[in-house]
């Protein structure tokens, strides 16, 4: 048994990727997409119809709508090949409005529905800010369900949890790189790799604590840089890997055994804790890490949905 298969037995195995032709090799139960994937993607021959024919059919309509027509457009077709559920992400330069957020996951989800898309296929993808959390909560009590990414610290998955949102998506690699790259030339790699790497770390103690004490939502570790990290965290309730490690996975046959249980999440003295808005802003304040890849990531996704804004303008 291969690796990929061997990880299928323990974890949801979700493709990160907008490139849905390569999704059938690996059987994957879900899949994520976000503003960056959608974007290299179009700028592939294979892709670019998808774009061109978009536009085309809804040309004079807003750009904002365009651009979720696209990225419904992609998700149906990726929801043609796998059997779960695709997240499609809301703009990221809304990530600071809650109301502005909630309207955009309305209306992508309305675009599915019309497409004949049931709702509990699809996941709304909004970054994991205190206002985007809100945002996820009002969706969810809406029976939409919610996907909180760029999440780095303990604190936004406890809030996270509080709202009850269906899904968390820590960013394991992102957390692995502001360390290695912190500690300069005083990092040992074979120090930090698998169950010490800090962004397995951060992912091993949020899967406790919510097991522990019984929060419904999912855990689905993202943003691999190696197979390593993904071995290490075999057991969570889903992975979100590129095709480039799935393939590695796939051609891998060294044995691959569970990481995580939630069995063992009820031994742990962790203690259960709360955030408010005051507490949620000064707990992800002090965490120098989180603050940073959180407003770096941000960054980055308004800067590809920028670039994308002008290959609709362009088309």
């Amino acid at each position: 048994m291969n690796q990929l298969d061997a990880l299928k037995q323990f974890t949801t195995v979700v493709a990160d990727t907008g490139d849905f032709k390569q999704m059938s090799a690996f059987q994957p139960t879900d899949a994520t997409t976000n503003p960056s994937l959608i974007l290299k993607a179009v700028q592939k021959p294979d892709y670019a119809p998808l774009l061109t024919n978009t536009v085309a059919q809804f040309r004079g309509r807003a750009l904002d709508e365009i651009m979720d027509r696209l990225l419904v457009r992609f998700g149906c077709e990726i929801l043609s090949i796998i059997p779960g559920r695709v997240s499609t992400e809301v703009d990221a330069r809304l990530s600071f409005d809650t109301s502005a957020t909630v309207a955009r996951g309305d209306r992508l989800i309305d675009l599915y529905q019309a497409q004949g898309i049931p709702v509990d296929r699809v996941l709304i993808k909004v970054a994991a800010t205190w206002e985007g959390i809100q945002a996820a909560q009002q969706l969810e009590r809406k029976g939409i369900h919610t996907n909180l990414t760029l999440l780095f610290s303990f604190c936004q998955a406890v809030a996270c949890g509080q709202a009850k949102v269906q899904l968390i998506s820590p960013f394991v690699g992102r957390i692995y790189d502001w360390y290695k790259k912190s500690a300069g030339a005083t990092w040992v790699e074979a120090d930090m790799a698998g169950r010490h790497d800090p962004g397995v770390k951060s992912v091993t103690q949020i899967y406790h604590y919510y097991k522990k004490f019984g929060i419904a939502t999912e855990v689905m570790g993202a943003s691999f840089r190696n197979v390593g990290q993904i071995t290490a965290l075999a057991g969570c309730d889903l992975l979100t890997i590129s095709p480039d490690l799935l393939a590695t996975l796939a051609a891998t046959d060294a044995p691959l055994t569970r990481a995580l249980d939630a069995a063992t999440a009820q031994h742990s003295d962790m203690a259960h804790v709360h955030f408010d808005e005051i507490s949620f802003r000064f707990a992800l304040n002090e965490d120098a890490m989180a603050t940073e890849k959180l407003a770096e990531g941000i960054r980055a996704f308004c800067a590809d949905a920028v670039k994308l804004d002008q290959f609709l303008l362009a088309a």
